[in-house]
């Protein structure tokens, strides 16, 4: 696959799962033996995936991504992003706080035969946090 096709899934990660609220296009997304390495865990292939989806559209239904970088070279596309959205549910064992956050992000995936495989992400932990006003 080109880096440009491999862009496109990545894309299509955000666009049609993430922000069109459809987890099922996870499946087609994500190969059986992906594994993201995230700060909320390690999630494997695209049923664990959807548990960290659920968690976040569950504490923030109207959250969005916002794609603010897309890079691709061979295999790998980094792309840095904006998760934004307002917190009417329950993350994880904090109560809903009703704050509308804003929150920058990088992930790193590596793609293989049109499935991603692979995906390290990092993302604003404390900053999630102190706009909830759950940290100073």
């Amino acid at each position: 696959m080109s880096a440009e096709s491999n862009k496109a899934l990545m894309q299509r990660v955000i666009e049609e799962a993430w922000n069109a609220r459809n987890p099922a296009a996870f499946d087609g997304l994500f190969a059986e033996e992906f594994v993201s390495h995230n700060p909320n865990g390690e999630f494997k292939g695209p049923e664990g995936y959807k548990q960290l989806y659920e968690t976040y559209v569950s504490a923030f239904p109207d959250c969005r991504f916002t794609i603010d970088h897309l890079v691709g070279e061979g295999e790998m596309v980094s792309l840095s992003y904006t998760f934004s959205g307002t917190n009417t549910g329950p993350l994880q064992d904090m109560p809903p706080t009703g704050k509308r956050v804003s929150i920058p992000g990088v992930s790193v995936s590596r793609i293989v035969d049109g499935q991603s495989v692979e995906e390290h992400v990092v993302w604003d932990q404390l900053g999630l946090l102190q706009q909830l006003g759950l940290a100073e």
